[in-house]
């Protein structure tokens, strides 16, 4: 039983409530279509379950959620509070706008506190650096001499460096991984998601995604790897939350919704978005909104596979994601000590 978040690899925490599905502190279900998502609490994204202990789990959370008094209920869909604190998301039929307000609104909202919260944190972490130069230069600066203005600029880079570290995270951080035309699986990191690309493709209806892939121990520098298929929807949902970092309103998810009603499937949103551009463009480059629908569209495509029965696709993707949660790549550590590291690690 997987214990992970499929997309930030944070642990979805536990129940001793559901004994079907003793994983996860807010459960999401559909009885009538038979889905079960694990809710992570640090990312408020939606994990769907490809667990055969499915239908019992839900039917245990059914039962939970109308016996409890601490619920509040729409005509479709329903939040109640049980034992422990465990929240039960009740699906009914709602309406696309409405089910994207409950799914993603939680997410994006998150998204958006959190990149306020971290913009102020980046400020006093930038300003630190250069308040500390500046001390320093004033100690020393009639000795630095000519040296004072090529200091001033690595400091001034420095400073953005830990704005950017402190806003986004490390850039050697894993998002995913993705296979490479020899075999190999490449690792994909947080610094390399601005060289992501979508492209048309010569073939109607068809696109692929350009993924920038180092690859020192073979050649020098990055190239991209072109992936289409189920594969490119896989690598889309696994690194558009990270492309779209700064989250989004109300409002915003709302527009995000309308967009994707114009396409009849995912399949469709993604060929139609890259018909739009000449040759390709890198995803954050996309306008705001449509990333954001991308993004959507990406998981729901991810998961209608996986409901009609590809779930081994599902299995993957979290065995993936205990993988990737179990890698240590130096997320606390400086660039200049994980560099030291690789550098005097012992051939093998």
């Amino acid at each position: 039983m997987y214990s992970t978040c499929l997309f930030c690899h944070a642990e979805l925490g536990a129940n001793e409530v559901i004994e079907h599905f003793p994983v996860g502190r807010r459960l999401a279900f559909d009885a009538a279509k038979g889905r079960l998502w694990v809710v992570c609490r640090a990312c408020e994204r939606w994990n769907l379950t490809p667990l055969d202990e499915r239908w019992e789990a839900i039917e245990e959370c059914e039962r939970l959620f109308r016996d409890t008094r601490l619920r509040v209920s729409t005509e479709h869909i329903g939040l109640a509070r049980v034992r422990e604190g465990l929240e039960l998301v009740r699906i009914g039929e709602p309406q696309r706008p409405e089910f994207a307000a409950w799914r993603y609104g939680d997410q994006f909202g998150r998204r958006r506190r959190q990149r306020i919260l971290r913009a102020g944190l980046g400020v006093g972490a930038a300003g630190a650096v250069i308040g500390g130069a500046l001390t320093i230069g004033y100690v020393t600066g009639v000795a630095l001499g000519g040296s004072a203005f090529w200091i001033g600029n690595h400091v001034i880079s420095g400073a953005k460096a830990v704005y950017r570290r402190a806003t986004r995270g490390n850039p050697k951080r894993v998002i995913t991984r993705v296979p490479l035309p020899d075999g190999e699986v490449a690792p994909v990191r947080l610094g390399q998601l601005p060289g992501i690309k979508i492209a048309r493709s010569a073939t109607p209806g068809e696109w692929s995604l350009l993924i920038p892939v180092s690859r020192q121990h073979l050649i020098h520098g990055e190239t991209h790897v072109a992936i289409t298929g189920e594969e490119a929807f896989r690598t889309a949902g696994s690194v558009l939350p990270s492309i779209n970092w700064e989250g989004a309103t109300p409002e915003q998810v709302k527009y995000a919704t309308s967009l994707l009603d114009g396409d009849a499937t995912a399949e469709a949103f993604f060929a139609h978005t890259a018909r739009r551009i000449k040759g390709s463009q890198a995803l954050a480059e996309i306008e705001p909104q449509r990333r954001l629908a991308l993004e959507m569209a990406a998981h729901e495509e991810a998961e209608r596979r996986a409901l009609e029965g590809e779930l081994h696709v599902l299995e993957a993707a979290w065995r993936d994601a205990e993988e990737i949660a179990a890698i240590s790549d130096d997320m606390f550590l400086p660039e200049s000590v994980g560099d030291f590291i690789d550098k005097h690690r012992p051939a093998r």
